[in-house]
């Protein structure tokens, strides 16, 4: 009878075992990682109200909401610091800011070239204004352009 004893105690103590284990083995996941390459300050440009992206880096590395953000194929990465592994992110926790960005549109992007640009456009809008202000004004074909009219005929009673 020992031995039948000893057995049962034997086969509760591995049920037990494995019942605890279970819980940590249905636990596991797999996480899919990406490097980016990152140095560990890397020079971020404002491009919206709250979202940034890394100064002319070879792809568009965003930084929103104390995360850095890439985008690569069909998935998000992100990481809590520039220059560690990057984890794929499950589309609910993507911030809606970066997921209606257009893609490409802050590759190798530099905020002097972008400064200089809009300065061109502003400058290029002013003198369009300027012009269809003198248009108006001058060459429209309306108006008297600042001739005298002729006196209008005399009505006398």
């Amino acid at each position: 009878m020992t031995s039948s004893r000893a057995a049962l105690r034997l086969a509760c103590t591995l049920a037990v075992l494995a019942t605890a284990s279970a819980p940590l083995a249905s636990r596991a996941q797999v996480t899919v990682g990406v490097q980016v390459g990152l140095p560990v300050s890397p020079p971020l440009v404002v491009v919206q109200p709250g979202i940034q992206v890394v100064e002319n880096y070879q792809e568009e590395v965003f930084f929103t909401r104390g995360w850095y953000w890439v985008h690569r194929g069909p998935y998000w990465y992100r990481a809590r610091h520039p220059n560690v592994e990057f984890h794929r992110c499950e589309p609910r926790y993507v911030p809606a800011g970066l997921v209606r960005l257009p893609p490409g549109q802050y590759r190798h992007y530099r905020k002097a070239e972008v400064r200089e640009a809009r300065r061109e456009e502003a400058a290029e809008r002013k003198a369009w204004k300027h012009a269809a202000k003198a248009e108006k004004h001058h060459g429209s074909g309306h108006g008297d352009h600042g001739h005298e009219s002729a006196p209008g005929p005399l009505i006398s009673r």
